[in-house]
């Protein structure tokens, strides 16, 4: 699914083609593409017409439009294949796409919700006083979130009695990492996926969240990571951090640090990639 990165690099491409325009129709192609939405792509279509797009807003892996004088924001779940592109009227329909919004203008383009797979779509949602949709509440700052509290992170972290990547990924205490930039982080910071957080000391705590802003900052610089033609901009342009990785998806190729060839092991229903040199595991704990 995608990261941080990836959701920042589709923002942005919203915030120039889409932000400030009011919608002309919106017409819903597949009803699982709104299934979130409850009231049905009726009321969907109906609550969106007229209204002007606000700036596309982010936290962490979710992304959201305003609607603006509405009190509502369309939320979008990106799931596993989900792509928001920016194409003209009279560009061909992808063979996926699931929602179409025209816009009431003469500048020619229409925003399309383009889902392989259907896990994603779009709803509409209530917002708190800050513009949050009231359904992600819960979740926490990203680490390139100017107001990010990176002592209370700490302190979250020593509570937090888990390991370090199942608390990286855990977006109730901090938001946007995901598989892929979790293990780039821990290889840059030379920390075990299974490093207890217990152990954690605010300066490597703060080491770590340096090098998870810094690889996330490399991601946006080039797109971000896409390992296939799902993961796009609004222009259906891949990004290539791929190119980049320092350990996602290198099993059985050498560490560029040590030399050591890089292992992955299974983790959650996921993996994990890491250098057995560089990123010893804990010693387990002894019983008194």
């Amino acid at each position: 699914m995608p990261e941080l990165p990836e959701v920042e690099v589709v923002r942005r491409g919203l915030a120039r083609w889409v932000a400030h325009r009011t919608v002309a129709d919106v017409e819903v192609l597949h009803p699982r593409a709104v299934r979130r939405h409850v009231a049905g792509a009726d009321d969907f279509a109906h609550r969106l017409k007229g209204h002007r797009i606000g700036t596309p807003s982010r936290r962490g892996k979710y992304l959201w439009l305003p609607v603006e004088d509405t009190g509502a924001a369309v939320l979008a779940h990106l799931g596993m294949s989900g792509q928001l592109l920016v194409k003209t009227a009279q560009a061909p329909d992808e063979k996926h796409l699931r929602i179409r919004v025209r816009f009431a203008d003469t500048v020619g383009t229409e925003l399309r919700f383009v889902d392989q797979r259907t896990f994603g779509g779009l709803s509409l949602h209530d917002t708190s006083p800050d513009g949050l949709p009231d359904v992600i509440a819960h979740i926490a700052r990203d680490p390139l979130d100017e107001r990010f509290d990176a002592d209370a992170f700490h302190a979250a972290l020593r509570r937090s009695r888990t390991t370090i990547k199942r608390a990286l990924l855990n977006q109730s205490l901090i938001s946007g990492v995901g598989n892929i930039y979790a293990d780039e982080a821990l290889w840059r910071a030379r920390l075990h996926y299974e490093r207890p957080t217990a152990t954690f000391t605010r300066p490597r705590t703060m080491e770590l969240l340096g090098h998870v802003r810094d690889v996330m900052n490399a991601a946006l610089a080039v797109g971000g990571t896409s390992f296939d033609s799902l993961y796009v901009n609004v222009n259906g342009e891949s990004g290539y951090f791929d190119r980049s990785l320092d350990a996602y998806g290198r099993e059985g190729e050498p560490c560029r640090r040590c030399g050591t060839l890089m292992r992955r092991r299974p983790w959650m229903n996921r993996s994990s990639y890491f250098c057995p040199r560089c990123q010893r595991p804990p010693r387990p704990s002894r019983l008194s």
